[in-house]
Order: C-alpha cells, then sequence, then structure tokens
C-alpha cells in the first residue's frame, strides 16, 4: 500500500514509505541508547543491541520471578486500528508479567479515528497517560507518524504491509533456539511474499547478518517486493533465488517460514480464493524436508499448514508464540530503561 504523511498526520495514497525508511537507515547513529526510543524498523537499531535484546527475552524466560516487578508502576497502550489476537495479547501480557499495566483499544471503531481524529492527536493524547505505546494499523507508515508525534517510546506491532519488528525479533529468536546460530543458513520464506510484512521484516534484517540463502517461495502474484529483493542484493553475502515449486526445494532447507495469503490485503475476493490454497504443507511434503529443519509461521493459520504437522518435532511456530511475549518483555522494559534484576552481572559473569 502506498501512503503520503499528510501536516496533520493523517495518511493518504502517495509514495511508498517503505523505501524511504530503508534508506534513512543507512545514516542513523549506532550509538543511540535504546532508552526512550521508539521502534518503527529494526533497521536503525545496531545489531549488538538486536542480539542483547535476544539475551534478555532469553534470561527473562529462566528469570520470571526475578523480573515480575521490572516495569512496577508502568503503563502500556495498545493501539490496535486492525484485527490482532496473538501480537495485542503477547504485548499487553508482556507488560503484565513485568508488573505494569495495560490500556488500549482492539479496532478503529472503538478509537476516536472513527470520528475523524488523527494518528497524531491521538498519540499525542495517549501519551499523556502511557508510558510507552504499541501500534498496529493497516497503513504503511502510520508507526512512523505516530513516533514523530508521540512524547513517549513507540513500538511498531504492524503497519500494513510493510514492517513487523517484534515479530522478526520473535523470529530471530526461535531460529536462534532451534538452529543455534543466525547466519549460514538455507531460509525458505512460502506463500504470500507481496504482503507479508513479517517477511519483510525478517529478511532485512537477516541480511544485516549476512551468510544467508533465501529461497522464496510463492506464486507470480505474490512475488517479493523488488525493495526486498534490492535488500538482498545490496547484500555481500547473501543469495536468493525464487521459485513457485515448495516440494522441489524443501529439502534444502534449514528454516521453512510459512505465511498465510492474508484476505484483508486483497481488494479481489477471487484473487483472494484462487490463490489462497496454493501452499499446504502437510506430512507428505515434509518427507523430503531436513530432519533438523525447523518451521515457522507467524500465526495465524487457515489451512496452510495442516494440524498433523503440530505434532512434528520440526514444527517451531507455537514455540514462535512463547518467545514472542519474551521479547517483547525484553524489549518494552529495554525502552523504558527499566533493568532487569540481575541480567547486567549474569552478563559480567559470562563475558
Amino acid at each position: 500500500m502506498l501512503v503520503q504523511v499528510t501536516q496533520g498526520g493523517h495518511l493518504e495514497e502517495g509514495e511508498p514509505l517503505s523505501q524511504q525508511v530503508d534508506h534513512a537507515s543507512n545514516t542513523s547513529s549506532a550509538v543511540v541508547p535504546l532508552r526512550g526510543r521508539s521502534v518503527v524498523t529494526l533497521d536503525d537499531i545496531p545489531m549488538t543491541q538486536i542480539l542483547d535484546l535476544l539475551d534478555r527475552a532469553a534470561y527473562i524466560d529462566t528469570h520470571r520471578r526475578q523480573v515480575a516487578h521490572t516495569c512496577d508502576g508502568r503503563v502500556l497502550a495498545t493501539l490496535f486500528y486492525e484485527p490482532s489476537t496473538r501480537t495485542r495479547l503477547s504485548f499487553e501480557t508482556a507488560m503484565l508479567r513485568l508488573g505494569g499495566q495495560v490500556i488500549g483499544f482492539a479496532g478503529a471503531q472503538l478509537a476516536s479515528v472513527s470520528k475523524g481524529e488523527s494518528i497524531s492527536d491521538t498519540l499525542k493524547t495517549v501519551s499523556n497517560y502511557a508510558d510507552i505505546v504499541a501500534i498496529r494499523h493497516p497503513k504503511e507508515g502510520a508507526a512512523l507518524v505516530a513516533s514523530q508525534a508521540a512524547t513517549v517510546p513507540v513500538i511498531n506491532a504492524g503497519d500494513g504491509g510493510h514492517m513487523h519488528p517484534t515479530q522478526t525479533l520473535t523470529d530471530l529468536a526461535t531460529i536462534r533456539a532451534r538452529k543455534g546460530r543466525l547466519n549460514h543458513l538455507t531460509i525458505g520464506l512460502c506463500g504470500d511474499l507481496t504482503f507479508g510484512r513479517t517477511v519483510h521484516s525478517l529478511i532485512t534484517t537477516l541480511c544485516r547478518l549476512g551468510h544467508v540463502d533465501f529461497v522464496l517461495i510463492s506464486p507470480d502474484e505474490l512475488r517479493t517486493p523488488e525493495y526486498v529483493l534490492e535488500r538482498i542484493r545490496s547484500s555481500a553475502d547473501c543469495t536468493y533465488r525464487e521459485t513457485g515449486d515448495l516440494n522441489g526445494v524443501i529439502g534444502d532447507l534449514d528454516v521453512l517460514y510459512m505465511t498465510r495469503v492474508q484476505q484483508e490485503r486483497f481488494f479481489n475476493e477471487d484473487d483472494y480464493l484462487r490463490l489462497r490454497d496454493t501452499y499446504i504443507l502437510n506430512a507428505d511434503k515434509l518427507r523430503s524436508a531436513r530432519p533438523d529443519m525447523a518451521i515457522l509461521h507467524p500465526l495465524p493459520r487457515v489451512n496452510e499448514i495442516a494440524v498433523e504437522v503440530d505434532d512434528d518435532p520440526r514444527a517451531a511456530y507455537f514455540q514462535q508464540v512463547r518467545n514472542g511475549m519474551l521479547v517483547r518483555m525484553a524489549l518494552e522494559s529495554a525502552l523504558l530503561g527499566d533493568e532487569l534484576p540481575g541480567y547486567r552481572k549474569q552478563k559480567e559473569v559470562a563475558a
């Protein structure tokens, strides 16, 4: 989707904001601390800090009691302008498990946007109530507008088909847990690669780590956008190939990232109905896969992964759900500047 940010903070059709953010990230400072900043994309966060967030999430998982009061007295606002179950509940549970509280809405019809209020005005208002904001919006660029208007940290919980940074952190945590590394991997991404913001975010971040071979599996109508392909081409040691044949490549993969064909992104229902069942992963297809391949999916699924696959030890998508809560706990506390009790000491001992 193409949007333009107006002076009042409204979004209208115009230039693709995704490419502007890509180029801007190349000039961003790598020394800005996470405390007090917003996360619209992971592009302008140094890789050392991204890896530290993954370490924080792992620490939280084994120190639940110690971190339970990390964010006492804090308030998270979840502003979800489009439907979400897992992402919204994950953000909210993360803050509750850190000792904080949650306010917000789920659905544009429940917000003042239904009365014509701009995103900028909403964020200027909510900044007086909350210490940190998570926003999901169907239009690209909404999270950037929100971060510019707010006086508290804003986390992009997904903006249109553009970026989904916390899902990327979730995916990275899951890949590292399953494979023990984040590079020297062959990663297949299958399904809706045009509108799949989780795919776009993951590819751009993995390119920074390097030594990843991407296998992009989709029908012609849902191919990876050119700006994402250009990101891979600009990486010195990452490669990609495009194919429509999952069966022909599944045996090459260390990781298979399945995606849902998203009905809400289609203007023509006939196109959606024609494409939604293009790829269905089942036990029969998995016979050709490596025994240690990890199967990821951002959820929710429709029928692109058969239920029978859930019992396969390679299925990692419900592990992703758990990791999503943990990385959001890590991110919320880091942006607020609330230190996890004992974490720094453990890092110093490990060093």
